[in-house]
């Protein structure tokens, strides 16, 4: 299974998935139709399904248009189905999702929204977050609350270490600053932001980042329990 990472907007990130096999392709949280469109013509493939993780503007952006263009289908949490756009089919937690020769594993993990959602491709080992868990970050909580957050989190984090993650924004160098203010001896951390830094300077995206690099650096995986996580939390909306 290819990815391939797609700018949007100001600082997000889609993700165009497909099957070298057969050229079938999905897109993850498409934020504008415009970048997406470009992606697949320049790949040549088939855009068959749009996975949106949560309902925000800036992550279902281009669902009407590619959907209209495309003839593919919206797939979402089942909670979510009068909040995202077209949608065409639900899914709902700990359900696999599999067409084609994709497989998912959908986990809700509210906390930045109600009815926020994850696939995990754990054939290829692969996680798409969204707003949940960043490279060395979190989500805003807007709709949930720091125990659901926390958990949330708690989900992803007993997966195998070496997956990737691929989230939706571009927030890593920031999130490194204040994961480097709470952690300052972290040697891990330090080396790297280093490597993000070099990354950034050669427009290169600092995603995809490994899980065991998350757990070993990431402040709000580090956290031991709901207190500290949320004091942690509180303190990032203000740095």
């Amino acid at each position: 299974m290819d990815v391939k990472i797609i700018p949007c907007l100001n600082d997000n990130y889609s993700y165009l998935i497909f099957d070298r096999s057969n050229k079938n392709a999905c897109v993850i949280d498409p934020s504008e139709s415009k970048p997406v469109i470009k992606a697949i013509e320049e790949n040549k493939v088939k855009l068959k399904y749009i996975l949106n993780t949560h309902h925000h503007y800036d992550h279902v952006g281009g669902n009407k248009e590619l959907k209209e263009k495309y003839d593919s289908k919206i797939i979402g949490f089942k909670d979510d189905k009068d909040r995202i756009p077209e949608i065409d089919i639900l899914v709902e937690d700990n359900q696999i999702w599999k067409e084609e020769n994709f497989e998912a594993k959908i986990y809700h993990i509210p906390g930045h929204t109600a009815g926020h959602i994850a696939f995990h491709f754990f054939k290829e080992k692969k996680i798409f977050t969204g707003d949940t868990l960043f490279s060395l970050g979190c989500g805003r909580i807007f709709e949930g609350t720091y125990e659901q957050m926390f958990n949330s989190l708690n989900k992803i984090k007993i997966l195998p270490k070496d997956t990737e993650i691929y989230c939706g924004h571009e927030y890593t160098l920031k999130n490194g600053d204040f994961c480097l203010a709470n952690d300052a001896n972290n040697m891990k951390l330090k080396k790297k932001i280093e490597v993000i830094k070099k990354k950034l300077e050669n427009n290169l995206p600092s995603i995809p980042t490994i899980l065991g690099d998350e757990i070993e650096c990431n402040i709000f995986l580090k956290a031991k329990n709901l207190d500290s996580f949320s004091k942690l939390r509180d303190l990032k909306d203000n740095f």
